[in-house]
């Protein structure tokens, strides 16, 4: 039986935004995403996923999100990925980057545990069993960072699901929801682009 108490961490949330000198939001903020299939809104994770949500508030204040395209549409029966954020292979992502002068193309991985006061960094899980003690699993609408590496995610990048997705519980930092307007993501195809990203609150 997995014990919380089994994992040392010694890395916490503040070491990490002093070093990548994030402003670390601890608070669950709504963000509105204005798209050409028409707007909805995500429940950002920000108590359970600091580091992450505030990399990603970082993106939106600086404008990275206007008028990028969902770059990626993965279709399966039960399930759809969608990817958006700055498409890696495009140049406009390295002339960001360099603007922006940020320190590393990626930020650890964090996932949060159930009874354990801080997230997780730079750890996968690889028992399944483990998977009963995450606080944010793959749901409708769950957004996560893209991985760069084994146990980093992408600073810019990210995607949405449309379902459940058991498997990849615990392997991404699932840091928001779509609270309002999942029929709309339904709808996105690659063509489609993010025209704004607004922090409600």
């Amino acid at each position: 039986m997995f014990q919380a108490c089994s994992y040392k961490n010694e890395i916490d949330s503040n070491y990490y935004c002093q070093k990548l000198k994030f402003n670390c939001s601890q608070s669950n903020k709504i963000v509105n995403f204005k798209t050409t299939k028409g707007d909805f809104e995500v429940k950002l994770f920000g108590k359970d996923n600091p580091l992450t949500v505030s990399n990603f508030l970082e993106n939106i204040d600086n404008n990275i999100y206007v008028n990028q395209k969902f770059y990626k549409i993965i279709d399966y029966p039960q399930i759809r990925f969608i990817h958006g954020g700055v498409n890696p292979e495009n140049k406009f992502y390295i002339q960001r980057k360099q603007n922006l002068n940020k320190t590393s193309p990626s930020i650890p991985l964090e996932i949060k545990f159930k009874e354990e006061i801080k997230p997780r960094y730079n750890y996968q899980i690889k028992n399944p069993n483990e998977t009963e003690n995450l606080v944010n699993t793959f749901e409708s609408g769950s957004i996560a960072m893209v991985k760069r590496g084994k146990n980093k995610s992408s600073s810019t990048e990210f995607f949405f699901v449309t379902s459940k997705i058991p498997e990849l519980d615990g392997r991404y930092s699932i840091f928001g929801k779509i609270i309002k307007g999942l029929d709309v993501l339904e709808k996105i195809n690659k063509e489609d682009y993010i025209k704004a990203v607004q922090i409600s609150n």
